[in-house]
């Protein structure tokens, strides 16, 4: 099974795979894609066996999604979040225009591409377009059904030093890693909850097996 992983950070959404695939006796090759040249090495670091690309994920998708038999995409978030709006007038923050990457990935997605995908962002501000399911603290696109318990995980959100602190035991990452340009807790808070992750990929995998045990079955 070809999976796509696009904006893959530092794999939150990819970090039990490997598990779940190995439970339901399948293949697994994994592509990352990520323009974080820091984050894409050390998400090398975690994941050895996947092929990692530093390229710009959205322009990837464009023109290599037919190769893939299941997308993930996290497009950029900030410019969605409530938390970004309610800032709008402290420490000079002035609106901006949403990124609009989001949706065009979701209707690309849904007209073009026949196997599974999912798009994970925040609940933005204003309502959100195009039908996603809510689950926990998040919002997801998909063309399948999502269970109603993804068994997202609650993690009680602190000021200062600790947050970091906790913020690495709940992801089992040391994000303290990381050397590059952003902030580290922004790129902590925005990670995927791994349990999240698995419990997504459980549902395309079980829908993977069906359908090629469907397959044979016509032979």
């Amino acid at each position: 099974m070809k999976i796509l992983n696009l904006y893959a950070c530092l794999g939150g959404n990819r970090y039990k795979w490997d598990e779940v695939a190995k439970e339901a006796g399948v293949n697994i090759e994994v592509t990352a894609v990520e323009l974080d040249p820091e984050l894409a090495k050390l998400y090398q670091e975690r994941f050895p066996n996947d092929k990692v690309i530093v390229e710009d994920a959205h322009e990837y998708l464009l023109h290599n999604y037919k190769d893939f038999d299941f997308i993930w995409t996290s497009p950029p978030c900030p410019t969605h979040s409530r938390a970004r709006f309610w800032a709008i007038g402290s420490n000079g923050k002035k609106p901006i225009y949403p990124d609009m990457r989001l949706y065009e990935e979701i209707i690309f997605l849904q007209y073009h591409f026949n196997k599974k995908y999912v798009i994970e962002n925040v609940i933005p501000y204003y309502e959100p377009f195009l039908n996603p399911k809510k689950r926990g603290r998040h919002l997801y696109w998909t063309n399948f059904n999502l269970p109603n318990n993804i068994n997202e995980r609650k993690l009680q959100i602190c000021a200062g030093k600790e947050e970091l602190k906790r913020l690495c035991k709940f992801h089992d990452y040391d994000f303290t890693k990381y050397k590059g340009k952003q902030l580290v807790l922004k790129i902590a808070r925005n990670l995927v909850d791994y349990e999240a992750g698995k419990t997504i990929f459980q549902t395309v995998l079980g829908i993977y097996k069906q359908q090629n045990a469907n397959q044979t079955s016509l032979f």
